[in-house]
């Protein structure tokens, strides 16, 4: 199996970062606009007029960890996201892992380069100086 790694310094407390990634209104800030709650309890994230959704399931969570379980998408099925929170008072170091890939693709090259900069997204939301989600409604947003 293969796995996505990265690991980002925030200048913002833990908790803040915490509330931009248990949701789908906290991905809408940084990952997707096009992020929704359903009825059951999952996210969905529409990319490109919604012709890509993925499906997420919060599987567990605490003050130190989110981890969400990818229902869809013919690579990203069965992987899972988890956010890493280190609590350092004024800072939080985030590590976040997509795990569970079941090879090293060109489409997992590629999302290991979008989860780096969605790192840096999702950064300058916790720190107050967001530059919005990378994907809007139906494009980039570079």
């Amino acid at each position: 199996m293969a796995n996505i790694r990265h690991s980002i310094l925030i200048d913002a407390p833990a908790e803040r970062v915490r509330s931009l990634v248990i949701s789908a209104a906290g991905f809408s800030e940084w990952w997707a606009a096009d992020s929704s709650g359903t009825e059951d309890g999952a996210a969905e994230l529409g990319f490109f007029n919604k012709s890509t959704v993925y499906r997420l399931r919060l599987e567990s969570q605490s003050a130190q960890e989110i981890l969400w379980r990818c229902e869809t998408g013919e690579e990203w099925n069965g992987t899972r996201l988890r956010f890493a929170l280190t609590d350092s008072g004024p800072t939080t170091t985030l590590r976040f892992m997509h795990e569970g890939w079941a090879n090293e693709t060109d489409y997992f090259t590629s999302c290991n380069t979008t989860w780096g900069e969605l790192m840096y997204r999702l950064k300058a939301a916790a720190e107050g100086k967001s530059r919005g989600p990378l994907f809007l409604a139906d494009s980039l947003a570079y």
